[in-house]
């Protein structure tokens, strides 16, 4: 059994080695960069007063992962009451102008109509890449419950996609009758 000063040593040496991959998971989690942090904080933290019950090392970044779904699930339960809807969404912006990150910025928020649970499996299967399997064991579920959240995970934001691509159309017409009224006037 390690000591004290060996945990420590052993966790700290293990956030040195997947903080990037860890962050971006938590980045893929949260849409604000400093909630990722708080995020990715706040499960290290959890994590590190569970650190000698992790008997296989090689499945922390799975717990990591796991603890930091819920957290995210937790601060989603509590801001949910504070949250008010409105006629519009506030318009997403866009840092450089190029259509990468504008395909991103998108992607983010379309991603924050999706519930928890969805949201959850959609980056894990198809940002981090697990199986189907891997997702159900991180996520605690069956391999099916996994497959049916999917499914209806990525119909809802296609649904949501082609509404936003229909809104884009009708202004852009909008916009373009009312030019070519003042045109004729």
């Amino acid at each position: 059994m390690a000591t004290s000063g060996g945990k420590v040593l052993d966790f700290e040496e293990y956030v040195r080695t997947r903080q990037e991959a860890l962050l971006r998971s938590a980045r893929r989690l949260v849409p604000d960069p400093v909630d990722a942090q708080d995020l990715l904080q706040t499960a290290l933290v959890r994590t590190y007063g569970r650190w000698d019950g992790i008997a296989d090392k090689s499945l922390a970044d799975a717990y990591l992962r796991r603890v930091m779904i819920n957290t995210r699930t937790e601060w989603w339960r509590a801001r949910k009451l504070e949250e008010v809807p409105t006629e519009q969404l506030p318009d997403a912006s866009v840092d450089d102008g190029t259509e990468q990150r504008a395909d991103r910025a998108l992607l983010m928020d379309i991603l924050g109509v999706l519930a928890p649970k969805q949201r959850s499996v959609v980056v894990l299967r198809h940002w981090e890449q697990m199986s189907t399997e891997e997702t159900a064991a991180a996520l605690g579920m069956s391999t099916g419950t996994v497959k049916s959240t999917l499914h209806r995970a990525l119909a809802r934001l296609r649904q949501e996609l082609q509404m936003r691509d229909i809104d884009a159309r009708m202004l852009e017409r909008g916009e373009r009758g009312r030019g070519q009224e003042r045109c004729a006037a």
